[in-house]
């Protein structure tokens, strides 16, 4: 059976089932976390659980994932929206099974759309969510106006810091703003660039300690991430770390995040059909332009 083949079956079948894909968004309060790299290898971590994944790369302007893995390709997402190529014709395969969609700048023309392109972009997110089993999309640091709705709609939200405390304070200024916007995601945290086990529990039981306390929402942590002379050689390498150092501290460490969204106590409860991203993120969506309009 060739790929195409495997393909179309898995969306046939996930059809006839109504499986749809898991939705992921990572985020972090400000640039330089790391939050591309995890992006990168936590969806090839899922590939080797024998997920289907995709990533896009939502930085606009300063997207970089096909740098980190080596990938080249010089369609984004702009030719969706001036050029009327379809999502599928837009995708990346890259390594190891994982695929990719690059932001570029159309997507901060989205709020500008008349109601036919809006459409025709939902639908085309819709169908790749019976393509694949999960769906990553890599923000930007911050958030922008067209990041909101995809913040607000998405399943879980991971939010990426360092022990830095302008880290600490940016990551908690970002569940707060999502919180107070009404999001009912489900937050994870990962402190990334740790320079122990311990050093990192502090910083995620010290965020824990205040959204408890402040937002009265509960954050998961999801997993403590070293620093690791091998991130710097894999970006060197233009190849992800998981590949380019297997048994380095830094892919343990990410292998075991992986395993604990997975498999782990505090494990989200998916069915594959409780997926409510689509319906939420057209409703973003229009709402956001009905308040252009006043």
């Amino acid at each position: 059976m060739t790929y195409d083949q495997a393909s179309g079956l898995r969306q046939k079948v996930n059809r006839l089932t109504g499986n749809l894909a898991k939705t992921v968004a990572v985020v972090s309060g400000k640039g330089g976390v790391g939050k591309s790299n995890i992006s990168m290898n936590f969806g090839l971590n899922l590939t080797q659980y024998g997920k289907k994944v995709l990533i896009f790369d939502m930085d606009i302007g300063m997207g970089n994932i096909h740098v980190l893995s080596g990938i080249t390709g010089e369609r984004s997402i702009v030719e969706f929206f001036e050029k009327g190529c379809s999502l599928e014709e837009l995708i990346i395969n890259g390594t190891e099974g994982v695929s990719y969609i690059l932001g570029g700048s159309g997507l901060s023309k989205l709020i500008e759309w008349d109601d036919h392109y809006l459409e025709r972009w939902l639908s085309a997110i819709e169908e790749l969510q019976y393509q694949y089993d999960y769906l990553i999309f890599d923000m930007g640091a911050g958030v922008t106006k067209e990041s909101l709705e995809i913040l607000m709609s998405v399943e879980d939200i991971f939010v990426v810091t360092t022990p830095e405390p302008t880290s600490i304070t940016d990551a908690y200024s970002m569940l707060k703003f999502i919180h107070l916007r009404g999001g009912t995601n489900t937050f994870y945290l990962v402190c990334n660039r740790a320079e122990s086990l311990a050093e990192g529990r502090e910083v995620i039981m010290r965020l824990q300690n205040v959204v408890d306390r402040f937002l009265q929402r509960e954050i998961i942590e999801l997993g403590i991430l070293p620093e690791d002379r091998h991130v710097k050689q894999a970006v060197t390498k233009q190849m992800p770390f998981s590949l380019a150092f297997p048994h380095a501290s830094i892919s343990t460490a990410c292998k075991t995040m992986t395993n604990n969204y997975l498999t782990g106590s505090n494990a989200p409860s998916f069915n594959g059909k409780s997926s409510r991203f689509i319906e939420k993120l057209r409703h973003f969506f229009m709402k956001g332009r009905g308040e252009n309009e006043k």
